[in-house]
Parts: C-alpha cells; structure tokens; sequence
C-alpha cells in the first residue's frame, strides 16, 4: 500500500495541474440540460449524496452542476451548537488532524508537518498561533461544500495565496510533505472577542475555485503573487454558524486558535467524522 501511494502522489507531481482543473472548471458549469442532469445524476449516485438533506431535489432548480456541488442544505438539516462559549465545525467531512500546535508546526500527517507562517503566507497573525489549537477537516464529493463561521467574527485580511493542486485526497496528504501550505489557498483572519482566529480554504486539483460571501469568487483568475486583502475598516462581521464561503468541488478547511482561547477540545480523532455546526471546543 505504501509504495502504491508512493507512486500515485509521484505521478502528481507531472500532472499540469490547473490546465486540469480549470478544464474541469468548465466542464461543471455546462448547463445543457441533456449534460448537466447526468453529471448531477451519476455523480450523486456514485458519491453517494443524502438527497433528503438538499433544499430542493428537483435537478430543474440547479441550473449546472457546480450548483448542485454548493446546494443549500434543508431547513433543520443541520443545527448550530447553541452553548455560549462554543466553536463549532465550519464544514461537513473527516477530521483529518486535529489538537494542539507544536511551536510552529502544524501536524499533517504521520511525518509530514507544516509551519504556521507558510500556510498564513507569512501573515503578521501567525505568531499568534504558535502553540495554539487546530483542526483539519477533509470534504469528500458527497459532503455539503458551502463553508460556515466556527465562532463570531470580524473580518480583518483575506489573502489569495497562489500554488499547487494537489490532491488532498488521504493518501497525498500521507505522502506530499507540506501539501496544505504549497496548494493555492485563501486565507481568512477573523478578530474574536476570544482573539485572531483564521479560517484557511485550501483549493486541491480539480477544486481550485473558492468563494467567499464577502468578496464572491475569489480564484479563478489565479493570480502569482500572494494578495493580500485589508478588509478590517469594511465592518463585514459574521455570526457562529453564519456561511463565510464555499469550494466549488471539494477540498479542505483549517481552522486556527491561539494557545489563550481555547480552554477544552471536543475527543475528536483522524478519520472521525464531523458535521457543520457540531461543537468542536468550547472558548475561554
């Protein structure tokens, strides 16, 4: 199994990596209704999405199928942990890691770390972060893919962060070292009553298209140098369990404390997983 990993996270390293994704970019926004239906059709068949949990499940009302991929969820199909002092999970999926930092590192996989600055592209929050808390949450194709805020928060930077795609499938983050901090990203820095906390989308191949309810689609275009977004005098302030974004296709999302403003985490492991608007930690 190792050496077979091994060989499909080599091959990647060739792959052209977004003629790839912006090819299927393109494909999932076709609306002829003929290809559009059959996209929805065999892929929610294969991923093996809840259709109980859409708000609509006529394929009439999703008019590509990139719309279906971001479908709102029904009325009560999720609920926001209600505990004063809460944080919750920003998205659906699999804990991929989660727990304390140690110093600047960010564990990745058994192995493989990465530091705070590279992944928050050197932001002047990151030292904030150092010794904090962090969780890491995979989002398969059958998950709900719109993004949502762990905690209140006002918005301060949002920073497009240009890289590789990567997949961020479990065996690439088990053999790529550093993968979350080398594929294109953006970055959220949200001011807490609790302090900074950041809130990171990782783009993956195949995925590399991310939105945000502030600024709307933020990649694509991809961009080549690392932007960086003062968004902190445009009062865009957030509620826990408020929608911040979402990834049109799948891919990952982590979630940043400092050391002082977590007082308990939930037992949560790899592999576990987590719904939006779970409790994942209570704030001190």
């Amino acid at each position: 199994m190792g050496l077979f990993e091994k060989l499909l996270a080599g091959i990647q390293y060739l792959l052209p990596h977004h003629l790839l994704t912006s090819l299927v970019h393109a494909f999932m926004r076709i609306r002829l209704r003929p290809v559009k239906n059959t996209q929805i059709a065999i892929v929610g068949g294969l991923a093996g999405v809840d259709w109980s949990e859409a708000k609509s499940q006529d394929y009439a009302d999703y008019s590509c199928f990139n719309d279906f991929f971001t479908r709102e969820l029904a009325d009560g199909a999720r609920e926001i942990d209600s505990e004063p002092g809460s944080f919750v999970s920003p998205s659906d999926g699999r804990i991929s890691q989660c727990g304390r930092i140690t110093n600047n590192l960010i564990p990745q996989a058994k192995g493989h770390h990465y530091s705070i600055r590279s992944l928050l592209a050197n932001d002047p929050s990151s030292s904030e972060f150092m010794n904090g808390f962090f969780h890491t949450i995979y989002l398969s194709p059958r998950d709900y893919h719109r993004v949502h805020m762990p905690a209140a928060g006002h918005l301060q930077r949002m920073i497009h962060v240009p890289g590789r795609l990567f997949s961020v499938a479990p065996y690439t983050v088990r053999q790529v070292p550093g993968l979350f901090a080398r594929n294109e990203r953006v970055v959220s820095i949200f001011e807490t009553t609790h302090g900074p906390m950041a809130l990171v989308l990782v783009g993956a191949m195949l995925v590399s298209s991310m939105d945000t309810v502030w600024s709307g689609t933020v990649t694509p275009p991809r961009g080549k140098r690392v932007a960086v977004g003062d968004w902190s005098r445009r009062d865009i302030r957030l509620e826990k369990g408020d929608e911040m974004g979402r990834f049109n296709m799948g891919s990952t999302v982590i979630l940043l404390w400092p050391p002082g403003a977590v007082s308990s985490l939930e037992e949560l492991e790899a592999d576990d997983i987590v719904l939006m608007g779970q409790r994942l930690g209570r704030l001190r």
